[in-house]
């Protein structure tokens, strides 16, 4: 009797580790998330800010500067819920303005264009980076919680269920060739 208690209880414990573990896991993978989200929102508001920057220099044409400024300020303003499209829009925009290398040259050209263009070479090659380890983290925090013993012993908690940022994030071709 004593042997079979004693064995329950090392079972008990046992299966109450590997579920505290499961637990942390969770935890952590929820941490990363959430930091892999900061970062992504640190490179979506600075490349749209060195593109309003941009916009606003005098460097590109009139039209150009008022695509560009207009998707730039709609990224930066968006709500939470509009985030996603505001920042495709944001990207389509730069596709559109630095399409072909001329427009590239003529920016680099200008006083103070060869750091600007520098700057948003930089920024739009970071994005796509940052979306990659978010949605990386988010999939991994799925998967996990998907597991039959996360959901039955209620391991992640009250956590949200994480999202993953789905966005049109393509660079420039003219803008990302000339820096490669």
């Amino acid at each position: 009797m004593t042997t079979t208690l004693i064995w329950i209880v090392v079972a008990l414990v046992a299966i109450g580790l590997y579920l505290s573990w499961t637990a942390g896991r969770l935890d952590r993978l929820h941490a990363r998330i959430d930091a892999a989200r900061a970062a992504l929102d640190a490179q979506l508001l600075r490349r749209a800010s060195v593109a309003q920057e941009l916009a606003t220099a005098g460097v590109l044409d009139p039209a150009a500067s008022i695509v560009l400024y207009e998707a730039a300020h709609a990224a930066r303003q968006a709500e939470e819920e509009q985030r996603e499209v505001a920042e495709s829009d944001l990207s389509q925009a730069l596709r559109a303005v630095f399409g072909e290398a001329p427009q590239v040259e003529a920016v680099r050209e200008a006083p103070g264009g060869e750091e600007a263009a520098r700057e948003l070479t930089e920024a739009v090659r970071r994005v796509p980076m940052a979306r990659r380890f978010h949605n990386d983290a988010v999939r991994a925090a799925r998967a996990l919680r998907r597991h039959r013993k996360v959901r039955w012993f209620r391991l992640a908690g009250h956590a949200p269920f994480p999202m993953a940022f789905e966005m049109d994030d393509e660079p420039p071709a003219a803008l990302v060739d000339r820096a490669a």
